[in-house]
Order: structure tokens, then sequence, then C-alpha cells
């Protein structure tokens, strides 16, 4: 008998040596497990699809994996295209039915994300997953029964699903259905008491019953643990103004501005404010940054702020008054060159200085020429432009420096910027969204031009974080409002020279040379300038333009006879 079982170990060792020595057999099993541990599930995925030794259902497995890594670091372009393959390789496999689904809705693509979420949901109607993702969109957009009925579908079928339930209750809150909220985030709390979630919006539910102490309450203790949790600070800026108390909201709005100068909701909020006081330059300028946006998604909550700040953005913009004088331009030239993170650029400070002195010989009634500024200065330069833009029917922006994309946002980085992190981005630099919101109270030209497609100088030491893509070079390609043209030194996605060191860049010097010419149409004239730029680099950079201005008028630097 102790022979049998001798025998019966050597033989379970051995197998166990052999399955030690087949890590693709390890890969394999890991990248099957939809309990594993998030990144080691993706490396073993990535591991199979790089030995190309997958087929059929399990490489639509590893496919989706790779997908859904994608969707976190929101390359959703190559999310729907790796999500697209593993679809066609198992046309039932509704995880990458539900996960392209997601993608297309970060795109901005409601209706085909619609289209996979119903097709997940027609091959297995008791996935729970797809009926939260619809009633989000169902939420953005405000058909909040729709989205109640399908959260309500998410939590029958995934019944320990914490976003479905918190989902429920925020809609359930709009709704005013308080009770039935309170209800839901108590079902939460079960499956997770420590969620963030919970608080950070059961303050609002609390905050719309009136039981402020419960709100604050709710909000307090999440900020405690998380001081920068932009969110929690906004929602108790909310609560504040639900109470009236308006000095506390204005405080709290102010907090979330100087974590994340770029945030939505806080300039909307903070707008109102200021509306409400009849501060009413102050409170266009908190709109105007609001209210531009140049990503096509927004959470339903940044998606009400921005709603409302391009409402009352509207409402306030001041008249031109009967006779007027019309043809007024102005302009701010930004050189960003003594990066003290990371290297210096020699020639913005040169090439901003040419483009200004241009732009004044041309007659334009002001120019601002500025150098070297930091993210506090920044802001506050565009504030004051914005002002000036109010009165112009021309308003134009130009700036060279350090500028780059990440995450689908396009960003200029101020000298003092530290981008340790690509999260970093969104506190440390400027959005592009906030420089077209410096022209955007212009009544004819809103014009920016950007000289910045260079190296990402923070790339090669920045930390990459699972929720954010980092690109090392170039800006996104973009689609600015009607009205507004954004051109960039270089295509998306490449970089501009800066010129030999001494000179000025192709980009500057094709500009401050073209637009001294006589009855060039805008338009036409930026065409000339990219094939002016492509010619002198000999096919190393090609300019780029977005977006038009307004198209029954031509308009030009220089009219001539």
């Amino acid at each position: 008998m102790l022979g049998v079982v001798s025998l019966i170990l050597v033989i379970l060792a051995a197998g166990v040596s052999s399955a030690a020595a087949d890590p693709q057999a390890d890969d394999l099993a890991t990248c099957r497990d939809r309990q594993a541990e998030a990144q080691a599930r993706a490396s073993a995925c990535d591991n199979l699809l790089k030995a190309d030794k997958l087929g059929g259902k399990d490489k639509a497995i590893a496919l989706s994996v790779r997908g859904n890594t994608l969707i976190n670091k929101r390359d959703y372009d190559h999310a729907i295209e790796t999500l697209s393959i593993a679809v066609d390789l198992d046309p039932d496999y509704v995880i990458a039915l539900n996960l392209r689904g997601l993608a297309y809705e970060r795109k901005g693509q409601d209706d085909l994300a619609m289209a996979d979420y119903n097709l997940a949901l027609q091959k297995r109607p008791a996935y729970g997953v797809p009926y939260n993702n619809r009633g989000v969109i169902h939420a953005r957009r405000g058909a909040l029964q729709s989205a109640l009925d399908d959260f309500s579908l998410s939590i029958k079928y995934t019944p320990k699903f914490l976003l479905a339930w918190t989902n429920r209750a925020r809609a359930r809150t709009l709704m005013k259905d308080f009770d039935g909220a309170i209800a839901d985030f108590a079902e939460a709390e079960k499956i997770d008491p420590a969620a963030p979630q919970i608080a950070g919006n059961r303050c609002i539910t609390y905050g719309m019953m009136g039981k402020f102490d419960q709100a604050f309450a709710d909000c307090n203790r999440l900020i405690e643990k998380q001081p920068k949790n932009v969110f929690a600070v906004n929602n108790r800026a909310d609560v504040s103004m639900m109470k009236g108390d308006l000095d506390a909201a204005l405080k709290d709005y102010n907090t979330a501005i100087q974590i994340n100068p770029n945030n939505v909701r806080a300039h909307s909020g903070r707008g109102q404010i200021y509306e409400m006081r009849r501060d009413l330059a102050q409170a266009r300028a908190d709109y105007r940054a609001a209210a531009y946006s140049l990503t096509k998604f927004d959470e339903p909550d940044v998606a009400r702020a921005r709603a409302k700040a391009q409402e009352r953005l509207a409402a306030l913009m001041p008249q031109t008054p009967a006779g007027a004088p019309t043809g007024r331009r102005v302009a701010l030239v930004i050189g960003n060159g003594a990066y003290k993170n990371a290297h210096a650029l020699p020639n913005p400070p040169r090439d901003s200085k040419l483009i200004a002195s241009v732009l004044r010989d041309l007659g334009f009634q002001s120019v601002v020429d500025t150098k070297d500024l930091t993210r506090d200065k920044f802001f506050q330069t565009l504030k004051a432009f914005a002002e000036e833009a109010e009165k112009a029917d021309w308003a134009v922006v130009y700036y060279a420096g350090h500028g780059f994309e990440i995450g689908g946002v396009n960003y200029l980085v101020p000298v003092d910027a530290k981008l340790t992190a690509d999260k970093d981005a969104e506190t440390e630099a400027v959005a592009l969204e906030q420089v077209i919101a410096a022209v955007g109270a212009a009544r004819k030209v809103r014009l920016v031009v950007l000289d910045a497609c260079r190296d990402n100088p923070f790339a090669p030491a920045m930390q990459r974080t699972l929720s954010l893509k980092l690109v090392d070079k170039g800006f996104s390609n973009i689609e600015p409002g009607a009205g507004f043209m954004v051109v960039y030194a270089a295509k998306h996605g490449e970089t501009a020279m800066d010129g030999d060191g001494s000179a000025n860049s192709p980009f500057a010097t094709a500009l401050a040379r073209e637009i001294k010419q006589p009855r060039i149409e805008i338009r036409k004239l930026f065409d000339i300038i990219r094939d002016d730029v492509w010619a002198a680099t000999r096919h190393g950079q090609q300019p780029f333009t977005y977006g038009s201005p307004p198209g029954r008028e031509d308009f030009y630097f220089v009219a001539g006879k």
C-alpha cells in the first residue's frame, strides 16, 4: 500500500513539474480566468497573442482583455479595432460586444454603443452589465425613466454589481424618489461599505432632501480621506448652493479649480454664483471655461454642468451696440521656453516676438505679447484676454512651447509644470479647451494657432497609469465648434521643428511671411502656409487646420485694395 502511495506522489510531482515547465499553459489558464488580478490577466493574454498560439474563442477572450486595457488607457480607436476582431472570431462573445459598446460610448458614438449593448442583450438577456451601460446613456440624454428601468434590470441579473445600485440611486435622486435612492445606497453599502461613490453621491441626495447635516457629513467624511477628490468637493459646493450658503459654495468651487483648473463643474457652479451676485464679467469667464468642449464624451453630471454653462453664457453675452465700430482685432501671443522641469526651448520666445510684431504691423488694436507663463499666470492671462475678446471682432491666440495629448485631451504646458505621471496633466497643464474659451466671445474670427506639436519632454520618466493613454508626441485631432479655427504647426501625432536654434521655426517663418500678403482669405492663407512648411522641411512637417470661421463672409489679415 505504501508503494502505491509513493508511486502516485511521484506521478503527481512529475505532473506538477511538467505544468510548471509550460508557461503558455499557465498564461492560458490566467487569461481565461475572469477572477484573476487584472494586470496579471492582461499580461498573460498579451503573451499568448504575441506568441500567436491562439485561435477561436480563446483568441477572442485574449483580444477582449486587451481591448479592455485599451479602453482604460482611453485609446478607443485601437480598442474598437481589437474588439471587432474578437467579435468576428466569436460573434456570441457578449463580453466583447459590451466592451466595444463602451469604447464607442467613450468616443461619443452613442448610437453605435447602443447597438452593441442591444446585440449583447439579445444574445444573453440575463447579462447585467450592458443594462447598466445602456442606462448611463439614457441618463446622459435626460431619459431618466429609461435609465431607471435599465439600472433595475442590471441589478436584477447582477445583484452584486455596486455601480448599478449607485447609478440607480443617482437616477432616483434626479427623479426626486429620495427614499428609493437612500435604500439603494444602503444596498450598495452591503456590497462595499467603503466605496467612495456611495458617500459622494448620497451627499447630493441628502442635500436635495434638505437634510443638510447628513449631506455635509457624507461629503466631509469623503473629503477628509481624499482631500483632492474634486468630485466630492464639487458635490459639497452644490449642497452649499442648495442651502443658500454662497460663500461656502464659492470656497469649495475655488478649491476644486485650484486642484484642477480645467474642471467643468466647478467653473459652471462658480459662474452661477457670480451671476447671482451680478458680477457678470466673471460669470461669463467661468461659463466660457466650462462651455467649450473638444471631447465628445462627458459623464452625466459634467454634461449637465456644461449644458448649464452654455445656456447661461448665451444669455449673458454682451450685445454689440448699434452703430458701434467694427473690425476690432485683438491677439494674445505666448512663447514658453524657460521650462523648469523639462528641457528648455530656445525658439518659442523668439517666434512669439516675431508673430507679435507682425500682428501689430497689420493693425491689430491690441497685441499681448507674453513669455514663460507659469500655470497660474497662464490662466490669469487667458481670463484677461477673454474679456478683451468680448469687445472684438477677431480674437487670435498664438502659442509656441511644449504641448501634447494625453487621454484624448490636448494640453499646453506652463513653464512650472511637474508631470511625474500622465494623470498630472489635468492639474498641471492647460487644456486646449481653455484657450478656445478665451477666443470664444469674439464676434467673427476665433483663431487659435499652436506652434507646439513637439515631443512630450516628460514622456521618458512619466508614469503611465491604467486610466490614461499617454502620447509621446504631438496633439490629437479635434473638432472645434462652429465658427472656430484651430491651426496646428504639425499634423496630429507628429512633431514640429524648432529651427536651427538661431532662426525662427519653419512654421513661424511661413506664418509671419504669408499673413502680410494682401487679399488672401484666411482659409486659403493657412493652406499656403501648410504648403510652404511642407516644402521648407522637405516633407518633414505638415501643418493642419481644424474648423473654420463663419462661412458667409471672407476674412483677410490684410484686405488690400
